[in-house]
């Protein structure tokens, strides 16, 4: 069912997941396809989030934007007013996330490691962190003992947060203690994106970066082919094989229990060629996060600290589980 309407305000709106923003030039989304979207959200009942670019809007969209209960994503540039700041220059500007704030930061394997002290900084003083891995796609598994360490030396400055009474959140590791069901980013299930060229699309990274489609027209503008949206607010949203974008159609996903999983389908359909079937290199990385989440649970059960309403995280033998295939029947 849909849940949300994910508005992009302009072509270069920042990215809060794993796409890179491509466009340069700046597109504003036209006011009155912004006012219909705003009207489409009313209509259908779903939540709205505005995702800003790093330059002020003129003052009618602000104020276009109040008409409706909504959630705004910005860059730190843009960052007042923000429910979710992306910190773009993170690792120059931790200063710039507001005390109790959500943020989210994009970050190789490496870079999370060689800003150890920084990534702490930020859990001690953010309400939420959000990493986003930019090169999930490039795991290996000789990989896997790294980012093991670095997850491990992230969950010791956690558990010593815990100790203190604190309530640190970072999704790789905190999220898979509070949930007990898949929690997905949900694209093309409960969540759409309308992009400024006033058509529909699964999630932003669909009309940002798109597919082989993907094109520049004439004056050096992205434009995503039509091929890739599912729709538009004249003709309204048609996913085609929806079912396809749910769980419940998801052979791996459904009897996984790496519930923090994002599950892009973004990413699916770059590493596998199927918006459903999630790529290894998704699912080692996801078990491995899993896992560090049941080490640290372990050491805070040890340590007397307990959550509310969380559940023993179960341990298992392998970290993808297409090897168990088996028990699916």
């Amino acid at each position: 069912m849909l849940i949300y309407l994910i508005i992009l305000l302009d072509d270069t709106s920042v990215s809060y997941c794993h796409y890179n923003v491509a466009a340069k030039e700046r597109r504003l989304i036209d006011i009155d396809v912004l006012q219909r979207g705003i009207v489409w959200a009313m209509k259908e009942n779903v939540n709205v989030q505005f995702v800003f670019p790093d330059y002020p809007l003129p003052q009618e969209y602000n104020e276009l934007v109040e008409t409706i209960d909504h959630t705004k994503i910005k860059p730190e540039a843009q960052a007042d007013g923000a429910d979710v700041v992306v910190l773009t220059e993170w690792k120059e500007r931790i200063a710039d996330c507001a005390e109790g704030a959500t943020c989210i930061i994009h970050a190789s394997r490496q870079e999370l490691s060689d800003n150890m002290e920084k990534v702490k900084l930020l859990i001690g003083k953010a309400a939420r962190v959000n990493v986003v891995l930019t090169d999930i796609g490039a795991f290996t598994d000789k990989d896997a003992d790294s980012y093991t360490q670095t997850l491990d030396a992230l969950s010791d400055h956690i558990l010593e947060l815990y100790a203190k009474g604190c309530n640190p959140q970072l999704n790789l590791l905190t999220d898979r203690l509070m949930i007990g069901r898949m929690n997905n980013c949900g694209a093309g299930d409960t969540n759409v994106t309308l992009a400024p060229d006033g058509r529909f699309y699964v999630c932003p990274s669909f009309y940002v970066v798109g597919n082989a489609s993907v094109r520049y027209n004439q004056s050096q503008r992205l434009e995503a082919s039509p091929t890739t949206a599912v729709g538009d607010l004249i003709t309204g949203l048609t996913i085609a094989n929806k079912q396809l974008f749910r769980l419940d159609h998801a052979p791996i996903c459904r009897v996984c229990d790496a519930f923090h999983c994002r599950r892009c389908v973004w990413m699916n359909d770059r590493l596998t060629g199927d918006v459903n079937t999630p790529s290894h290199q998704q699912c080692v990385v996801s078990h491995l996060e899993r896992n560090a989440s049941r080490r640290l649970q372990q050491k805070m059960i040890a340590a007397g600290i307990r959550l509310e309403a969380t559940k023993e995280i179960p341990e298992v033998n392998h970290l993808d589980p297409f090897v168990i295939a088996t028990r699916w029947k």
